[in-house]
């Protein structure tokens, strides 16, 4: 039996659809924990791409994906994206956990007031209603799938919660007015539609840990991103880290028994807030370009700069990565020179750690070694011995400044395209 957890490193956006995907084979159940439609996990299969937002990766392999009592769904994304999978030939084996929080109509309308609001204080969410539903998650005003399987339940929820929140939307100055009877209907029209999927999923995964199965628990954007230990306030709303695995998908942290770190070969942010290598030149353009570093979710273009060594090691020591996958080396094919950012530059200081105060952040000057670029890679690779000369100087580096060995090294967007160590 083995449980292995899968998280980014970075600011999400640092290829776990792939690399879920390609673990995928192995298990028996991939579960996501945390998040919600904001997230977008990119699977390509020969010429067949998926972009998954809500369902976990796993499904492509025919495995059973479960949707953890820490992510919260939209069901009307959710529906769709099932639907969508059905249509390809690919009926996904799903279980949604009862206790899963669920995105509200006055989620979405509230997301965006807060956002127009703030003005060139924004925090750059994705305005699909994901921070203020885990808002009234911990407020104890949150809906849950379970209510969505009981009208009269849902019904006097809705009594008590619906006079708050058109309160809140009339004092953004919002000329929008929440209909009880239609939310009511819609949403129930949602529970019964989802009823077939929705159970006790950590008995289920309780269960399966007894049987000795293989589960793989897949995390939604990055450490960077993680409520308590990002770039706050510019995160999400959730833990993206290990510790939010355990309490998203409601099993013990003693099953643990393989924590795969992704990093990505540079690094990218979309929205709002510091990133302190980013590149605002022809080298940040060739990594948007080449790299295709377009939001799955929103399509926004991402803010692209060099390796930064100081977040990855905040992140492998905040949730005790014992594994690396790095992705999307090929990208950085062409480049004469490559920058690791190793160490910040504070206020005259040198600092080896990420900052708490977002001020000091924006302050941070990298600190690079730079090393010899390659030319080019081949895509069909089989073994790090393979690859360019440079590239495995540059692997070994990653390796000695984190501390943890390498497991994975993908060289491309296809499932083949992937280096086991």
């Amino acid at each position: 039996m083995s449980v292995t957890l899968v998280i980014g490193t970075q600011w999400g956006d640092e290829g776990k659809g792939k690399v879920v995907d390609y673990y995928s084979k192995n298990a028996d159940y991939v579960v996501r924990f945390q998040g919600g439609n904001n997230a977008g996990h990119t699977i390509k299969v020969g010429e067949e791409i998926y972009k998954l937002h809500v369902v976990p990766s796993g499904v492509i392999q025919g495995k059973t994906g479960i949707i953890g009592n820490g992510v919260v769904i939209d069901p009307e994304i959710l529906l769709q994206e099932i639907n969508d999978l059905v249509q390809r030939g690919k009926k996904p084996k799903l279980l949604i956990s009862d206790r899963a929080n669920i995105i509200m109509p006055y989620h979405k309308i509230l997301d965006g007031a807060e956002e127009q609001y703030l003005g060139d204080k924004k925090i750059g969410t994705t305005k699909r209603g994901i921070g203020p539903c885990y808002s009234d998650k911990v407020a104890r005003n949150g809906i849950r799938a379970i209510d969505l399987t009981d009208k009269e339940t849902l019904r006097r929820l809705l009594l008590r919660i619906l006079p708050i929140k058109q309160k809140m939307i009339d004092l953004y100055g919002i000329k929008n007015k929440l209909d009880e009877k239609e939310i009511l209907d819609t949403y129930s029209t949602y529970g019964k539609r989802l009823n077939q999927y929705i159970t006790t999923t950590h008995i289920e995964l309780n269960k399966a840990i007894r049987k000795k199965k293989n589960i793989l628990l897949e995390g939604a954007q990055g450490t960077m991103l993680d409520v308590e230990f990002g770039t706050y306030p510019y995160t999400t709303s959730s833990h993206t880290i290990a510790g939010g695995s355990t309490i998203g998908a409601g099993i013990g942290p003693g099953v643990i028994n393989n924590i795969i770190g992704i990093v990505k070969a540079y690094t990218t942010r979309v929205g709002e807030g510091p990133l302190p290598t980013e590149l605002l030149d022809k080298t940040g353009e060739h990594l948007q370009k080449i790299g295709h570093e377009f939001g799955t979710t929103t399509s926004r273009p991402r803010r692209c700069g060099w390796l930064d060594l100081v977040v990855v090691r905040h992140s492998c020591l905040i949730s005790g990565v014992s594994s690396l996958a790095i992705t999307k080396l090929d990208v950085l094919n062409g480049l004469p020179e490559l920058k690791v950012c190793i160490a910040y530059s504070l206020k005259g200081k040198t600092i080896d750690y990420f900052p708490a105060r977002i001020n000091d952040v924006a302050a941070c000057k990298p600190i690079y070694k730079t090393f010899k670029g390659w030319a080019t890679m081949d895509a069909a690779s089989q073994k790090v011995s393979d690859l360019p000369k440079a590239a495995q100087e540059y692997l070994r580096f990653i390796e000695r400044q984190t501390d943890v060995p390498i497991g994975l090294v993908s060289i491309g967007p296809g499932r083949t395209e992937t280096i086991e160590v």
